[in-house]
C-alpha cells in the first residue's frame, strides 16, 4: 500500500499548482485501444505492474466490462509524471468507444481540457472517431492524435517504410480534415488546432506491446522508424519497450501540448457558461482561483456500495472541502459534502481538499445529477450537456415478483440519475416500466446490471422502436372548441425548416435564453424576423407563435393553452407518438368573459383538439428512426453484406475498396436493424465488421403507414380506427 499512498500524497502536493495540471480524456472508435493505452500510462506512473499492463484493462472496473471486453462507463484516474524536471499531475478519463455509450464521452469532455484521440493504424479514422472529435471541439477541448497498432502494419501487413509512411500520413490528413471542418464555425478556438508530426502532437506506437514514438522522442532517443521495424520484425519487443516506452512518449506529449487549466478556463468558461462575464464569479473561474467561491460541475454519478452516490466532476473555482454546504442547481436547500477524494481507477482515495482546476469525486451531494452545477453561492448554472443522439429504442421491464416492485422503481430512478441518455417512463396504469436508450447493447447492459447488482429478477419485453409524428404540408386554419362551446381557438401548423430543428436540438435556441439572444439565434437558423419576435413556447422541437392581437383574457389563459399544446404534442393524433419539427401559429381566440367558464377543463381539451385537427389537416405522418450503417467485409462477401442492408428496407449509398476490404455504406431503419448482428455474421461467415450510428428520423413510406399505426395503437391499447379525416395514405 506504501507506493499508492506515496502517489496520493504526490497528487495532493501538485493539486495546488494549476500550471502543472493536465485534465485529459482518451477517446476513440470502439476497439482502437483506449483502455490498453490507459494501462500503459498507469504502469508508467507506477500504479499497476508493467508485466500485466495491456492485458489487465485496469480502467474497465466493472465485471461486465471485463467479460464483454468493452468499456461501458468512463473511468477516472489521477497520476503524476515528471517532464522537464517538473512533476505534473495528470487527471485522465478513459471513455467508452461504443456508439451506445456516447453519452459518457460527451460528459467526460466537459471535465477536461485536452482529448487524446486514438486511431487504429490499420482501420484509420472511423465514424466514431469523427463523433468523438466533434464532441471534443464542441466543448472547446484541444485534440492530439495517437496512432495505435502500428505493429500490425509491420508484422501482419508486412508494409515497407514507404507504404507505412503513406498510410500514417493519410490517417493524419483524415483527422485534420475532420478538425478543420468542425473548427471553422468556432470563433473562440485560437490557433490552428490541427495535429502534426513536426509539432509533436501526433504519436505512433503499439499499446499492446508497450512501445511508442513521436518526433520529440525520436530526437531524444535517436531511434527512427527503421530501427523500430528491425526490432519489431526480429520480435525483440521487450527491447523496443525499454528503449522507447509508450507511457513516456504519450505523457510527455500531454504535458507539452495540452493546455493547463490556467490557459484553458478563460477560453472554455464563456463557451459553457452564459452568466454575467463581468461578475466576480466569472473572474474567479477564469483565474482558476482556489480562494474564490466554489464552482463544481458534476459530469458523472456512480454508485459505491459503501459510500453511496459519488459525484465526479471538474472544480472550476474555489476549493472543495469536507463539511461544506453547497447549492445544487435546480433544487432547493443545500447539500452537505461528506467526503472529497480522487479516483485511482476502481478505488477512490479520500483527501482533505481539492482546489480549482482539478477533477474531484465527492459524496454527499444527494440532489446532484450528471450535469448539475454545485456552488457555494446561487449562480447561473452551466449550459446543459447536449448529447449528440437521442434515445431511439425502448424495452419494457417488469419485476418477476410483485414484492420487488418498489425496489425496481428505486433502481430505475437511480439508473436515470447516473445516465442522462436513458429515459425512464413509469406507467402507473399498466404497471410496466419503459426504458429508452441509445441501442440494443445499451439496454442489455442496463437490464443485466439490474439483475446482477441489485438481485432483482426482471422480465424484459421485445425491443420497441420510438417513432415520431410530423406534418408534411401547411394546414388551413382550424378551430378547436371547448366542451361548453364558449371558448374557441384558431390554429395553423406548418413543417419547420430542418436548420431550426437542428438549432433547437443542439441547445442553440431555448426558452431559457434572454429573448434577444433567442431571436437572433432563430433568425440565424432561417426564421423570418416577425415570426421570431412572437415565439411563445418551444416544446421538444416544436414552436408556438402567438400571432393574436389584443385579445381580452388571453394572457391569463396562456398557461392553460401551453399545457394543452404540450399534452397534444406528447401524444400525436396518429399513434400517440411525440410530434416533432412543427411550427404552430395561434391566429385568434374567443374566450368567455367569466373565469369559471374558461378553466382548465375547458381550455385544455379545446387546444388539444385544435392541435390534432391542424396536424391532420397538415397531413401528419409517422417518422421512423434510421441509422447510418457501415460494413467492412472481404470482397467475396460484398454482395451478401449489401443484400443485408437492402433486405431491411435500407439503401446502399456507397461501396469502395479500402486496403484489402470492401466498405459498404448505407442507411437502414432502426426497427429493421434489431437482430442485425447475428444475420450479418451468418451471411458473411463471421468476417464482417460493422458499425451503426443514429441518423435522425425520416418519413415512413405511405404503404406501411396504416399498418404501423395500427400495430402501435394495439400495443398501447388504443382504439383501432383512425379519425375519418385521415384519408391521405
Amino acid at each position: 500500500m506504501g507506493r499508492r499512498k506515496k502517489i496520493v500524497q504526490e497528487c495532493e502536493r501538485l493539486m495546488d499548482e494549476p500550471d502543472n495540471i493536465r485534465n485529459i480524456a482518451i477517446a476513440a472508435h470502439v476497439d482502437h485501444g483506449k483502455t490498453t493505452l490507459s494501462d500503459n500510462l498507469l504502469a508508467g506512473a507506477g500504479m499497476i505492474s508493467q508485466d500485466t499492463a495491456g492485458e489487465q484493462l485496469a480502467m474497465d472496473t466493472k465485471e461486465d466490462e471485463q467479460e464483454r471486453g468493452i468499456t461501458i462507463d468512463a473511468a477516472n484516474v489521477s497520476m503524476t509524471h515528471e517532464y522537464e524536471d517538473t512533476n505534473h499531475l495528470i487527471n485522465l478519463i478513459d471513455t467508452p468507444g461504443h456508439v451506445d455509450f456516447g453519452g459518457d464521452v460527451t460528459r467526460a469532455m466537459r471535465a477536461v481540457d485536452g482529448a487524446l484521440v486514438v486511431v487504429d493504424a490499420v482501420e484509420g479514422a472511423m465514424p466514431q472517431t469523427e463523433t468523438v472529435l466533434r464532441q471534443a471541439l464542441r466543448e472547446g477541448v484541444k485534440p492530439a492524435l495517437f496512432i495505435n497498432k502500428v505493429d500490425r502494419l509491420i508484422s501482419e501487413l508486412q508494409e515497407g517504410p514507404q507504404e507505412m509512411q503513406e498510410r500514417l500520413m493519410s490517417v493524419i490528413a483524415d483527422v485534420n480534415e475532420l478538425i478543420r471542418g468542425m473548427a471553422e464555425n468556432m470563433d473562440d478556438i485560437p490557433e490552428d488546432w490541427t495535429v502534426s508530426v513536426e509539432d509533436g502532437t501526433v504519436g505512433f506506437g503499439s499499446a499492446l506491446y508497450k512501445w511508442g514514438v513521436s518526433m520529440p522522442s525520436m530526437q531524444r532517443t535517436g531511434m527512427d522508424f527503421g530501427d523500430i521495424m528491425e526490432l519489431e520484425r526480429a520480435d525483440k519487443r521487450d527491447e523496443l519497450h525499454e528503449r522507447t516506452p509508450l507511457s513516456n512518449v504519450v505523457l510527455d506529449m500531454v504535458c507539452e501540448h495540452f493546455p493547463n487549466p490556467v490557459d484553458a478556463q478563460p477560453r472554455r468558461v464563456p463557451r459553457i457558461w452564459r452568466g454575467d462575464s463581468d461578475s466576480e464569479l466569472a473572474d474567479t473561474m477564469r483565474m482558476v482561483n482556489e480562494d474564490g467561491e466554489v464552482v463544481f460541475m458534476v459530469t458523472d454519478i456512480s454508485m459505491d456500495p459503501h459510500a453511496g452516490e459519488i459525484a465526479t466532476g471538474r472544480v472550476f473555482s474555489g476549493t472543495l472541502e469536507k463539511g461544506q454546504e453547497l447549492y445544487v442547481s435546480g433544487t432547493a436547500g443545500k447539500n452537505r459534502i461528506q467526503s472529497v477524494g480522487l479516483f485511482m481507477g476502481s478505488e477512490r482515495e479520500e483527501v482533505d481538499r481539492v482546489p480549482a482546476g482539478n477533477i474531484a469525486s465527492v459524496t454527499g451531494l444527494r440532489d446532484a445529477i450528471a450535469g448539475s452545477t454545485v456552488s457555494s453561492v446561487e449562480m447561473t448554472p452551466f449550459e446543459s450537456i447536449e448529447h449528440i443522439s437521442e434515445p431511439v429504442i425502448t424495452k419494457s421491464v417488469e419485476a418477476q415478483n410483485m414484492d420487488d416492485l418498489p425496489k425496481l422503481i428505486e433502481t430505475l430512478q437511480q439508473v436515470a440519475k447516473e445516465d442522462p441518455t436513458i429515459q425512464i417512463e413509469i406507467n402507473e396504469d399498466t404497471g410496466e416500466h419503459l426504458i429508452s436508450g441509445q441501442g440494443e447493447l445499451h439496454l442489455e447492459v442496463i437490464t443485466q446490471r439490474i439483475r446482477d447488482n441489485q438481485g432483482i429478477p426482471v422480465i424484459t419485453g421485445e425491443p420497441i422502436v420510438v417513432f415520431r409524428e410530423q406534418p408534411q404540408e401547411n394546414s388551413r386554419e382550424v378551430e378547436g372548441q371547448s366542451p361548453n362551446r364558449h371558448n374557441k381557438f384558431y390554429l395553423t401548423v406548418e413543417p419547420m425548416a430542418q436548420d431550426i430543428v437542428d438549432a433547437i436540438q443542439l441547445g442553440e435556441v431555448s426558452m431559457d435564453m434572454p429573448e434577444l439572444e433567442r431571436r437572433e439565434a432563430l433568425q440565424e437558423a432561417g426564421m423570418d424576423k416577425d415570426t421570431s419576435q412572437n415565439v411563445e413556447d418551444i416544446h421538444r422541437t416544436n414552436i408556438l407563435i402567438d400571432d393574436t392581437k389584443g385579445i381580452q383574457h388571453l394572457n391569463e389563459t396562456m398557461e392553460l393553452v401551453l399545457e394543452g399544446l404540450q399534452e397534444a404534442l406528447d401524444d400525436g393524433p396518429l399513434a400517440a407518438e411525440p410530434v416533432q419539427g412543427s411550427l404552430f401559429r395561434l391566429h385568434d381566440a374567443k374566450l368567455h368573459e367569466d373565469t369559471i367558464h374558461r378553466g382548465p377543463a375547458q381550455v385544455i381539451p379545446a387546444v388539444r383538439n385544435a392541435v390534432h385537427r391542424a396536424l391532420i389537416d397538415g397531413e401528419v405522418r409517422l417518422l421512423e428512426p434510421i441509422q447510418d450503417v457501415r460494413i467492412d467485409v472481404p470482397s467475396e462477401h460484398m454482395g451478401a453484406a449489401s443484400g443485408e442492408i437492402q433486405g431491411r428496407r435500407g439503401r446502399v449509398d456507397d461501396m469502395y475498396q479500402e486496403g484489402d476490404l470492401m466498405v459498404v455504406e448505407g442507411i437502414a431503419p432502426v426497427e429493421e436493424m434489431i437482430g442485425f448482428s447475428s444475420d450479418i455474421r451468418s451471411a458473411t461467415e463471421g468476417r464482417a465488421s460493422w458499425n451503426t450510428e443514429n441518423a435522425g428520423f425520416r418519413v415512413l413510406v405511405d404503404n406501411l403507414q396504416r399498418e404501423k399505426i395500427m400495430d402501435i395503437r394495439e400495443r398501447k391499447g388504443m382504439k383501432l380506427e383512425l379519425p375519418q379525416s385521415i384519408d391521405y395514405f
